[in-house]
């Protein structure tokens, strides 16, 4: 028996940063949206009790660092499955980017796994397992768009954000998550007005969300990377309606209303920027269909 199951990635329409926790976690506040830029998860059913990871990127591992490795094992160890899974990672979804890739990897491996194996969880239960495994993985579980808080497990769900194009672009660099947060300065920030996110997206207002866009850690990564910084502002020159870093970078998107303005966006970049995508928001939540 075989599955297919999409993995979307997520940007951060705003990522607040309030504290760190006695866990040695920060205390977020994120509003997430995942976007039409998916990996393809295929999982296969398999008699012997194993776990098999396949992929024909070098930058995905094959082995227990691969999340959705720890989703297949954690739903075994959890369940005393004796039944094992191959599978299959399609990656489309840049690696190190700031887009929750190797999570939602995770995410379409549990909500895949509870129906191979028959697990019948509910996708809360499912989001529960899943921020045992990274802070992003609760609310790829989801997907849809979302406020996320605690250290990015506690999901309050939020409508669609209004129809817009997303483009992104990674300059080819990775950057570690640990070190953006640990250089972040949590007393010298200025914060991101969530309310206001959350205002505009529930009213359906482009122009509030454009003008609300935030993001505490892209200040720490465009001093590490220029290049970001570069990036940026030509989405800017080129007349995007909002620029912002995804997550901790270093991928840049910009929300554009217009497709004749997307297209010169997008082709402006690519002579810029080895990767770069045009694709819509998704808004939408997942089933366990």
């Amino acid at each position: 028996m075989k599955l297919l199951v999409k993995a979307p990635a997520k940007i951060n329409l705003s990522l607040d940063v309030l504290h760190k926790r006695p866990d040695g976690y920060h205390e977020v506040e994120m509003i997430m949206t995942t976007i039409d830029l998916a990996d393809r998860i295929e999982l296969e059913l398999l008699e012997q009790d194993a776990i098999l990871i396949n992929s024909h990127n070098r930058f995905v591992p094959d082995d227990q660092r691969n999340l959705a490795y720890q989703a297949a094992r954690l739903l075994k160890e959890r369940f005393n499955i004796d039944k094992g899974v191959s599978i299959t990672i399609e990656k489309a979804i840049p690696v190190a980017a700031g887009l929750a890739g190797g999570s939602s990897d995770a995410a379409a491996a549990l909500r895949g796994l509870n129906k191979l194996w028959n697990l019948g969880l509910s996708m809360d239960e499912l989001a529960q397992l899943g921020s045992e495994i990274g802070s992003d993985v609760s609310f790829c579980v989801y997907g849809g768009t979302a406020l996320a808080k605690g250290r990015g497990e506690l999901i309050a769900e939020l409508p669609p954000p209004p129809t817009c194009w997303v483009v992104l672009a990674k300059p080819f660099i990775g950057v570690s998550t640990a070190e953006v947060y640990r250089r972040l300065d949590v007393n010298g920030i200025g914060h991101p007005d969530i309310n206001r996110m959350i205002s505009a997206i529930k009213t359906n207002d482009f122009e509030g969300v454009c003008s609300s866009v935030g993001n505490v850690l892209e200040d720490v990564t465009l001093s590490l990377y220029p290049e970001v910084a570069q990036i940026k502002e030509q989405m800017k020159r080129f007349g995007a309606d909002a620029v912002l870093m995804s997550g901790s970078g270093p991928t840049v998107f910009s929300l554009v209303k217009h497709d004749s303005r997307m297209h010169r966006i997008y082709n402006g970049l690519r002579g810029f920027c080895d990767q770069v995508f045009a694709v819509r928001l998704l808004g939408e939540r997942h089933t366990l269909d």
